[in-house]
């Protein structure tokens, strides 16, 4: 008997240091729809036809490292309209640690960084996040 893939067994390429990210959301890809109606349609209602793909941005987490500045680094390469641009690979794993879905991002470049939150009573771990914006997406289920 065949079951789904768990979610928690992934791992991702970004071009920097190989470590466990805490969390990928944004993996979204949608085709807008354009309405358009004839003048001489005799239907009382508009045709859709599909338009331009739309990409989500994609938000990585991670925990914070002492001396670990990748992200930070990554974001300085920002210089009006010059910024360093990365392919990036996301892949969930099956139970050997095969990638059984790959994403491919393409041109990825960080848009936001968002340090922890820092709370005197928590005993949480100390997450850092970055969102990144995109050209496209491709999506193999091997």
């Amino acid at each position: 008997m065949q079951y789904p893939l768990s979610k928690f067994y992934f791992q991702v390429d970004w071009g920097g240091t190989r470590i466990g990210f805490h969390e990928i959301s944004g993996l979204d890809k949608e085709v807008e729809v354009i309405e358009h109606r004839i003048s001489n349609s005799p239907d009382f209602s508009k045709i859709k036809m599909p338009g331009m793909i739309k990409y989500s941005n994609i938000t990585l987490k991670r925990g914070s490292f002492k001396s670990d500045n990748e992200y930070y680094d990554w974001l300085d390469t920002i210089q009006l309209n010059e910024v360093e641009r990365r392919a990036i690979t996301i892949s969930l794993l099956d139970e050997e640690g095969n990638p059984a879905i790959t994403w491919k991002v393409n041109n990825a470049f960080p848009v936001k960084l968002q340090s922890t939150d820092l709370k005197a009573e928590g005993n949480e771990v100390a997450i850092e996040t970055l969102e990144i914006a995109h050209e496209g997406l491709t999506i193999q289920n091997n």
